[in-house]
């Protein structure tokens, strides 16, 4: 079945212009924290409006570990098409469309980190990563090592504890995870947004025992001292379209 066939969930039609990514994202974590839409707007660029849902802002840090990653024709290696992504990251929109802001993306593959920062304008940073299931956990530990960047440590465990299910309309579940465009911006400020597309995400309630998180600490912004809202995805398939201008 061709991965456009399953669009009628999406608020909005997939482009009708090629695809050109492809990408499976595993063992994925979400991990969110409510802030102050306030303390985010210095951090976004002008042209973007920080989402919100009941007045609050959200930023998330999300474990994962990805594989089958490159262009639609090209033969997947995997040895470069697969490794573990962690991203820090908030929900923004511009004209019409909600869509992700990404602070940072740290990966554990040198050619994909350099691809990204200069086809997609995307903030990718190289890290040492391991991730592996054990006993039904996911154990995950990410440090920056990418050269001048700030630093930033991930080191955790998460797993599900629940059974699949899809988020409701106007729930928080599907306003942080169902979004399908990210935005960027180039190094002279200029604001892309990137198409994707996916099926609904396959959410699992989930537990997470974090042991050092500082992934977030280079926005300057201290992530409340509350319990994060989690969530567990076990697969998903997803597609990307080139950068478009805003």
């Amino acid at each position: 079945m061709s991965p456009l066939e399953d669009a009628a969930h999406r608020p909005w039609p997939p482009p009708r212009r090629p695809w050109l990514m492809g990408m499976c994202w595993h063992d994925l974590l979400f991990a969110h924290w409510p802030l102050a839409p306030a303390s985010l707007r210095p951090l976004i660029p002008p042209g973007l409006e920080v989402d919100t849902f009941d007045g609050r802002a959200w930023l998330g840090v999300v474990p994962f570990r990805m594989s089958r990653t490159g262009p639609r024709f090209a033969r997947r290696l995997p040895w470069v098409s697969a490794f573990p992504e962690l991203n820090v990251r908030t929900y923004v929109t511009a004209g019409g469309k909600p869509g992700v802001w990404f602070f940072s993306l740290d990966a554990a593959n040198p050619l994909a980190v350099r691809a990204a920062r200069r086809c997609f304008h995307l903030p990718y940073f190289d890290a040492q990563m391991n991730c592996q299931e054990r006993g039904g956990w996911i154990e995950y530990r990410s440090r920056r090592t990418h050269r001048g960047s700030a630093a930033g440590e991930f080191v955790g465990r998460y797993r599900p504890t629940g059974p699949e299910y899809r988020a409701l309309p106007g729930t928080l579940d599907r306003w942080l995870t169902e979004r399908y465009c990210l935005y960027a911006a180039s190094p002279a400020g200029r604001v892309f947004r990137g198409e994707i597309h996916h099926r609904p995400w396959p959410l699992q309630p989930a537990e997470a025992e974090i042991e050092v998180n500082t992934a977030a600490a280079h926005t300057g912004i201290a992530l409340p001292d509350v319990p994060p809202l989690l969530h567990f995805a076990r697969y998903l398939d997803v597609i990307a379209w080139g950068l478009e201008g805003v």
